[in-house]
């Protein structure tokens, strides 16, 4: 899956979390994108079965959409986490874990995830 997949199966989850339903105009909004980009990206999404529409428009990650999405995030809170703990300040840490979440080897990211405890993120 391509980096942007991976963002909008991200911004999915945390807008669930958030908010308990996600529409397209959600994602929009909270990705600064515009309505037609997200049409086309949940369509591809939907195709990929990696979310559901419901008859409603409330989106809903499908199992093999939620793995995706987990994985990310996880990297996402868990290299900013990394960031900060090196001094890094929070919008610089944020910024680099969003690009560095979609390209970090397995081996890499599990590395600094076993080197690292970050009591922040059992919550």
């Amino acid at each position: 899956m391509k980096e942007s997949g991976e963002m909008y199966l991200e911004t999915i989850l945390t807008l669930s979390r958030k908010n308990g339903t996600v529409r397209s105009i959600d994602i929009a909004e909270e990705m600064g994108f515009s309505k037609p980009s997200v049409s086309r990206a949940v369509g591809k999404l939907k195709e990929g079965a990696f979310i559901s529409v419901d008859p409603e428009g409330h989106i809903h990650l499908t199992e093999k959409g939620r793995t995706i999405a987990e994985r990310i995030y996880e990297r996402h809170t868990t290299l900013t986490a990394f960031f900060k703990a090196l001094g890094v300040d929070e919008e610089t840490a944020v910024a680099d874990a969003c690009r560095i979440e979609h390209y970090i080897s397995d081996t890499s990211f599990n590395a600094i995830k076993a080197a690292c405890h970050f009591p922040e993120q059992e919550a």
